[in-house]
């Protein structure tokens, strides 16, 4: 809500008078000035941290100590401090320091606590108690006096403060660099492929226009009685071949359109845009069936095309198998984009006996333990023949917009794998590259 410039007028004319009762000493006031300057020259906020003790120790020759709540981990942290020694950086605080209302001594230290702002706490992108966002831990002192302590939570109030900004920029930026993630999520797996269509219409149009020809014919020969039986009975095989086409041809636009139609149901959740990430619903499938197949029922005519096939004895998915663990479109979209990649990449290879295979193959394994004792992962592939990734390849495959130094010839953006990673992390798995006899094998391990 906007304020009238009386009302900030009179609200400004409150703070003048606050200072004036605090007194602060000269000192105290360049402290704060010159925390306010450094903190718009440091961008990063690892370096604001710093900052934020560094101060203590040069104006009041005094050490500190910086606890922050960890987004990931929802706990205050230890986040900066000015003794080289001691205490670990992103360690908890010990047992003796926890917030509370008002400024209090333990161990020759003073404890402070650092709140956000009220009004914009819901804003944040993690979710605290009683506002606060931190603690502020000041030693060696005993007691300080009711000026000094006061001057110490005010600082500790601009810290909060500044930290609030900056999370809400990180939000903001984080919000933004998501959206532009997405929106090459909805390019690849929606806007590109849903060129096809074009494809699949022109066959439709194709056939369609072969019918009425037909139709013009037979009519035009039976007007004047030229149609004897042996012409219907060419008509009628003519018909009947190219209404098996029309079948084929929406056979494929149905297919199609319930792949898209999943896709953009699960790119344009809601969701997204509003947590800023993608967001996940799960429900038991079976994975094969629901997932696996209907993408390669996309891919297979395209691999034909290219002279690659398909190798699915190693499948081993059973039917009855289904994991509760997953969204189904955008796991989904992970085998789209590796059989995309597939189709790109595959090669054909010689192997041991002098025979030239280009193909593909994909499948899965129970790993036992995986992800700890008692909790088994299952390990997903999609295997291409082809040469290896280089050493620098492999270990940078994954990254957002990489792109490895042997797909200069082919067109993309290097986010395909990038998406897989997010999707699969975000399920609680993990992503991977192994080179194997004849090929590449990609790979994601989920909890199962």
């Amino acid at each position: 809500m906007s304020h009238k410039i009386e009302d900030i007028i009179e609200r400004a004319e409150s703070k003048k008078a606050n200072y004036q009762t605090y007194d602060f000493t000269r000192k105290e006031n360049d402290a704060l000035k010159t925390f306010f300057d450094l903190s718009q020259e440091f961008d990063s906020i690892e370096d604001f941290y710093k900052l934020c003790v560094a101060i203590l120790k040069s104006f009041f020759d005094k050490e500190a100590r910086l606890y922050i709540v960890d987004p990931k981990l929802n706990s205050l942290v230890l986040i900066a401090k000015t003794e080289t020694r001691g205490s670990r950086l992103n360690n908890p605080p010990p047992d003796n320091i926890k917030a509370a209302e008002q400024p209090y001594y333990t161990d020759n230290s003073l404890i402070l606590t650092i709140r956000g702002k009220g009004t914009l706490i819901e804003k944040l992108p993690f979710e605290v108690k009683d506002d606060v966002l931190g603690l502020l831990e000041i030693y060696p002192v005993k007691e300080l006096g009711k000026h000094r302590e006061l001057f110490f939570q005010k600082y500790a109030n601009r810290i909060g403060f500044n930290i609030h900004n900056r999370f809400l920029v990180e939000k903001n930026i984080e919000h933004l660099r998501f959206i532009r993630t997405l929106v090459n999520d909805i390019e690849h797996n929606i806007i590109v492929p849903n060129m096809i269509y074009k494809l699949f219409l022109r066959g439709l149009r194709r056939n369609i226009a072969k019918s009425i020809d037909l139709e013009r014919e037979f009519s035009e020969k039976s007007a004047r009685g030229v149609c004897d039986e042996g012409c219907m009975s060419d008509y009628l095989h003519e018909l009947s071949d190219n209404n098996m086409g029309l079948t084929t041809e929406l056979v494929n636009i149905e297919k199609h359109y319930k792949n898209m139609s999943l896709f953009i149901e699960t790119l344009f959740r809601k969701s997204h845009f509003d947590q800023g990430r993608l967001t996940i619903r799960t429900k038991p499938c079976n994975m094969k069936q629901d997932v696996v197949q209907p993408q390669i029922d996309r891919f297979i005519d395209r691999f034909k095309q290219a002279g690659i096939s398909i190798d699915d004895r190693l499948s081993g998915i059973p039917d009855a198998e289904t994991i509760s663990v997953v969204d189904v479109g955008l796991i989904a979209q992970v085998y789209s984009n590796l059989f995309s990649n597939a189709l790109k990449y595959t090669e054909e290879i010689t192997t041991e006996s002098n025979e030239k295979k280009k193909y593909i193959s994909y499948g899965h394994e129970i790993i036992n333990d995986y992800f700890g004792t008692g909790k088994d992962g299952v390990k997903y592939n999609v295997f291409s023949t082809g040469p290896h990734l280089s050493e620098v390849d492999r270990f940078r495959v994954y990254d957002e917009e990489y792109r490895g130094k042997n797909v200069s010839t082919q067109p993309g953006t290097g986010h395909g794998l990038s998406f897989i990673k997010n999707t699969i992390e975000i399920h609680g798995g993990i992503v991977g590259y192994e080179p194997t006899k004849y090929g590449n094998n990609f790979y994601f391990i989920l909890p199962k």
